[in-house]
């Protein structure tokens, strides 16, 4: 992770990022009532837009400044800025101590293993009674049966190396799946 390349990728057009996260996010947090959510490399934003939109308040943690200025123009432009705290800070290193949150949106960071161990253990730690932990990328096997995204095996992960690092959740779903040209991992767990 290179956060001037990030940057510089960012800065090259004007939406980097053009997903429409609703029909993922609705299926899977649709149901729960509207809380605190920490949406880890956050981006340009485009979940966070999503949660303040359906009442959440958002934590937004991105290593790339471009994109997080552009989230907060985002942010401002549809009236949800004052739903919505931007933190620049290197995932590798960030600690969300001390805030209990109801939910955790860990959407296509792809670190190498520890370090993705030691965010998800911190998330998981962060979590209100209740609360959720919700992670989707890019599957191992994409490597060899997808196509673009990520390719390097050292930051591709199966479901069952999220879930080994979320110990003492009750673990919702745990699965791959095949979404167009890729082989994506989802994990949903819950603090009891």
């Amino acid at each position: 992770m290179d956060r001037d390349r990030w940057n510089e990728r960012y800065a090259a057009q004007p939406l980097l990022w053009n997903v429409d996260p609703g029909p993922f996010l609705g299926g899977e947090v649709g149901e729960r009532r509207p809380g605190h959510a920490l949406d880890l490399g956050a981006g340009e934003g485009r979940t966070a837009l999503w949660l303040a939109g359906h009442g959440w308040k958002v934590t937004a943690v991105d290593f790339s400044d471009v994109a997080l200025d552009r989230g907060r123009q985002r942010a401002e432009d549809v009236g949800v800025s004052g739903q919505i705290e931007w933190i620049c800070a290197d995932l590798r290193e960030f600690d969300p101590g001390g805030v209990a949150y109801d939910l955790v949106l860990m959407m296509f960071v792809h670190l190498r293993q520890p370090q993705r161990g030691r965010l998800l253990r911190a998330a998981a730690s962060s979590l209100a009674p209740g609360g959720m932990v919700l992670i989707a990328g890019y599957d191992s096997r994409h490597r060899t049966e997808g196509q673009g995204g990520v390719r390097d095996p050292d930051i591709l992960f199966t479901p069952e190396d999220l879930v080994a690092d979320l110990e003492g959740l009750r673990i919702e779903r745990a699965e791959s799946i095949v979404v167009g040209d890729a082989v994506d991992a989802i994990v949903r767990a819950v603090r009891d």
